[in-house]
């Protein structure tokens, strides 16, 4: 019920502002955020950007469970390859502020540039 209530949040405050954006985490949250939007939602999004150089050799998420066809595939990008808006699903301090170090380098504003979800 939270999960739902924040990308409710998330669909009716933040994305209508954006015409696209990238999401932060090609991981397990990034994902379960992705499948949870709704469909136009999930259109604007542009890319998945990560660290992790095995998610990026990847290169691409597919939403195995879409109705479209083809299935959605989504670049997996670095986070330094990847464009703004954001929307973030990393925890903070579990990284021993490699991440915040990672995202004050690319100089964003809160809430024009980025959204943290988690």
């Amino acid at each position: 019920t939270i999960w739902t209530l924040r990308v409710r949040f998330l669909e009716e405050r933040v994305l209508p502002h954006w015409a696209a954006f990238t999401i932060w985490n090609a991981g397990k949250q990034g994902r379960r955020l992705y499948r949870s939007l709704e469909a136009a939602n999930r259109q604007k999004v542009v890319a998945f950007c990560d660290v992790d150089e095995r998610k990026i050799k990847k290169g691409f998420y597919c939403y195995e469970d879409a109705q479209e066809r083809p299935k959605p595939r989504v670049p997996i990008l670095h986070f330094r390859a990847a464009q703004p808006p954001f929307i973030i699903c990393v925890k903070l301090d579990l990284t021993g502020g490699a991440f915040e170090d990672n995202l004050r380098s690319l100089h964003l504003q809160e809430g024009r540039d980025f959204f943290h979800f988690s």
